[in-house]
């Protein structure tokens, strides 16, 4: 567990990539807002998470396994990192904050991707906008 690392993995990489080629721009690691986003977008007032599929437990996803061996090490892990992913997001949707969270596993389709982050801040266009 030595090498994960927490911050510039290849899926937050990719994903911030992709938002600079989009157009957007943005700072990294917002270490004064809850849970220290990826990708912070202050323009429009959005921060992302670029999850692991394993780590954060995305619901329905291959990746998201549990070993079968220590469960009484990885379930309570898993279960406190769940925890902190909602209190975090409560946290920030408090403060006026959009959240996006991009899974790990997104990445396979980046076509896919590109469009739902375009669907997302043109929403939020909307919304500034009143336009909703």
């Amino acid at each position: 567990m030595a090498q994960v690392k927490g911050r510039d993995t290849t899926p937050e990489k990719a994903v911030r990539s992709l938002l600079h080629c989009m157009g957007y721009r943005f700072r990294l690691q917002g270490k004064d807002l809850p849970g220290k986003p990826d990708i912070v977008l202050s323009r429009y007032r959005t921060v992302v998470f670029v999850h692991g599929c394993f780590w954060h437990r995305h619901l329905g996803c291959k990746r998201a396994t549990t070993p079968t061996s220590n469960t009484e090490y990885w379930n309570p892990k898993f279960t406190r990192t769940v925890a902190r992913d909602v209190r975090n997001q409560a946290l920030l949707e408090a403060g006026g904050w959009r959240v996006l969270v991009i899974w790990e596993c997104e990445l396979k389709d980046l076509i896919a991707l590109r469009e739902r982050l375009h669907d997302f801040f043109e929403q939020t266009a909307l919304a500034a906008h009143g336009k909703s």
